[in-house]
């Protein structure tokens, strides 16, 4: 289900922005104000989940649909809100060798600043971007064994820069193909366990998607 977070993020950008640059109504040369971009994202983690308790916990991958919404300001100029559909899911498991400790998912959202090169009709765009994210954490799980076992978990929102690198493809004038890679640095929120402050989790995680994206 999408994510309400998510979802009022998308649409105070696309209703609050066209006000705000209401003066560059002829700026955009290929008469497109806004893109949505609907695909898939394989999010790694980078970092360790947490240090703590003398014990590193580590998080594996996981792959979700994510959601995207531009408004541009000019043919090179947008501001994006972007975010997982859908929570990624993730195993946690010791350092030490030891197996599965506990599951958690989490879900990104993110606001940012788009800057696409090249004019609006070429084959081949590249674009960066640069911008403000939070994942949040939720469903989190310890196993009946292992060093978790019997207690209880939780992770506090992540928040942080995310800078993203990504190319787009025009097909024809409204639709096009996007491949992209997103890196959300830092912003650990606190580690509890049965209530009780123990380490910072930062995952730190790096993102590869593709998707369709339209123009209108």
């Amino acid at each position: 289900m999408l994510s309400l977070r998510t979802a009022a993020l998308a649409i105070a950008i696309v209703a609050a922005t066209p006000v705000a640059f209401a003066q560059d109504a002829d700026t955009t040369a290929s008469g497109k104000r806004v893109s949505i971009v609907g695909g898939v994202s394989m999010l790694e983690p980078t970092k360790n989940a947490w240090s703590g308790d003398e014990q590193r916990i580590k998080a594996n991958g996981d792959v979700a649909p994510t959601l995207g919404v531009t408004y541009h300001i000019n043919d090179n100029i947008g501001v994006e809100a972007w975010g997982a559909v859908d929570k990624y899911g993730h195993r946690l498991t010791g350092n030490d060798g030891q197996g599965k400790l506990g599951s958690v998912k989490s879900q990104p959202y993110a606001v940012s600043g788009q800057y696409q090169f090249r004019d609006a009709d070429a084959t081949i765009r590249p674009f960066v971007g640069l911008g403000y994210y939070e994942q949040n954490y939720s469903e989190e799980e310890a196993e009946a064994t292992g060093s978790l076992a019997g207690r209880r978990i939780g992770i506090e929102t992540a928040k942080g820069a995310m800078a993203t690198l990504g190319v787009d493809a025009n097909i024809n004038e409204r639709w096009f193909a996007r491949a992209d890679a997103r890196y959300l640095h830092g912003g650990g929120g606190d580690v509890e366990i049965d209530g009780e402050k123990t380490a910072e989790a930062d995952f730190s995680p790096v993102m590869v998607g593709v998707g369709v994206g339209m123009k209108f």
